[in-house]
């Protein structure tokens, strides 16, 4: 369900306070007439900061900390954000502060809002866009993410007076980080090199239906330690416009690319994607060589979307039932019944031949994933491999958690347009469940691949 309290719904804009990550407002207001800048005293009775101080990464936990405010008083914190095509996102809480007039977000807990309960991320990954339909996505690397973190007195958050302002930056990029653009052959996409020395251990990183070039899985992952190709494969400059056929000679292409790339540990490469990303992952496994390790999250074990060829194999699109499209009490579509089951023999034909695969598995699954039955796939694709000597792979199943698992605190997309379906449809997940999975299945993504290609551990993700 996508509805916002209309405090999230006014389309109020946000504050940028020039380069530096945040800003403090305990000093008068900068006002601006005519392009000159002026002094005006601001209503503002205490300082909002975020430590660490410096700007950090997007998956790196922050500790907010509002001080100078009278003992016990009521206040409203929120948090807005802009993406990059001007959506409005925002999330907001209810606290006390304590006796000495502080209040700190990892001691403090919500009364209520956007979330409830001690959450010290809670502003993060509860917010919500302004517009329904939206998902939060970074679509510049180079650029960081601004989030206004603002203090109001009482409960009322319309009602409220402002006390303090905070802005606060979040990038993809750690510093040192190389992000070098691919035109090699047919290979359209964007490596991303750790500042160490290397080799370093390789990852492709492909993304699901939606098409285009999204780098900020990638940016992030190369920030721990690995050399990580970020690949489009449709709709993006002289790519095909669609994937009704997909060839995997262009997938071998990008993996060979990467295998043989100065900077990048061998023999094999890694292999990370998510929702139709996720099944691709699963069939270059099982047809190519050179793939050591693969993590699917949310991914099918059936060809969905377009036929696949390879080396004059072909894999159809499984068939759906358009009939079996629901339609939830709110409006929204649900197409989690479409596909036809894999087990069917009528479509054998489109099963992924997994048990070909070389390489070790981890299945990260959202138990309330809406697009497909993700975890019956995980399961199957588990049996076929079992069934062929092969490696049993590793499942991890998260409760109450949806289909898009992003990096952490990215907030949950509950729903937003299908590209295939051409409506928008729901993808499941409850928002505090499916955050902490999140946390959680990056860690393991870190964890796997570590273990499976080498290399020296990056920094994880620092607890907070």
């Amino acid at each position: 369900m996508m509805a916002s309290s209309p405090a999230l719904l006014r389309a109020l804009g946000l504050f940028p306070r020039g380069p530096k990550s945040w800003a403090w407002l305990t000093r008068p207001a900068m006002v601006r007439f005519g392009g000159v800048v002026s002094w005006a005293p601001a209503r503002t009775a205490a300082t909002v900061t975020v430590e660490p101080a410096s700007r950090c990464r997007w998956d790196e936990p922050v500790r907010i900390v509002a001080r100078g405010l009278p003992p016990g008083q009521s206040v409203t914190l929120r948090a807005s954000l802009r993406d990059e095509k001007g959506a409005l996102f925002r999330a907001h809480a209810r606290y006390c502060a304590d006796a000495a007039g502080e209040l700190d977000l990892t001691r403090s807990p919500a009364l209520g809002g956007s979330f409830d309960g001690l959450e010290p991320m809670g502003l993060f990954w509860a917010l919500k866009p302004e517009k329904p339909f939206l998902r939060l996505v970074k679509r510049d690397v180079q650029t960081p993410f601004a989030v206004e973190l603002e203090v109001f007195d009482g409960h009322e958050l319309e009602a409220g007076r402002l006390l303090g302002r905070a802005v606060h930056e979040r990038d993809f990029l750690r510093p040192g980080v190389r992000r070098e653009p691919v035109r090699a052959g047919r290979v359209r996409a964007t490596l991303f090199l750790p500042p160490e020395p290397g080799p370093f251990p390789g990852i492709v990183d492909i993304f699901g239906a939606g098409g285009g070039l999204l780098e900020y899985r990638a940016s992030l992952l190369a920030g721990k330690g690995f050399a990580v190709l970020a690949l489009a494969y449709y709709n993006y400059e002289d790519l095909p416009k669609g994937m009704e056929t997909l060839h995997l000679e262009y997938f071998e292409e990008a993996v060979n690319y990467l295998r043989t790339h100065s900077q990048v540990k061998g023999p094999g490469v890694g292999l990370l994607g998510i929702s139709k990303g996720g099944e691709l992952c699963v069939s270059m496994a099982s047809f190519l060589k050179g793939i050591t390790a693969a993590v699917i999250i949310n991914g099918s074990v059936i060809n969905v979307g377009g036929t696949l060829h390879y080396k004059g194999e072909t894999l159809p699109t499984v068939a759906l039932d358009q009939n079996r499209i629901k339609v939830t009490k709110d409006g929204f579509v649900d197409i989690l019944d479409v596909f036809n089951s894999p087990l069917e023999e009528s479509d054998q034909k489109s099963f992924i031949p997994v048990e070909r695969a070389e390489s070790a598995f981890l299945f990260l699954v959202g138990q309330d994933d809406h697009n497909w039955k993700s975890e019956l796939y995980a399961n199957e694709a588990s049996k076929r491999l079992q069934a062929h000597g092969k490696e049993k792979p590793q499942i991890i199943c998260y409760p109450e958690t949806g289909h898009y698992i992003e990096p952490p605190y990215f907030p949950l997309c509950q729903a937003s347009m299908h590209t295939l379906v051409g409506s928008p449809v729901i993808w499941g997940g409850e928002p505090r469940a499916h955050a902490m999975a999140q946390v959680d299945a990056w860690k393991q993504i870190q964890i796997f691949f570590h273990k499976h290609l080498g290399g020296t551990k990056g920094t994880i993700l620092p607890e907070l």
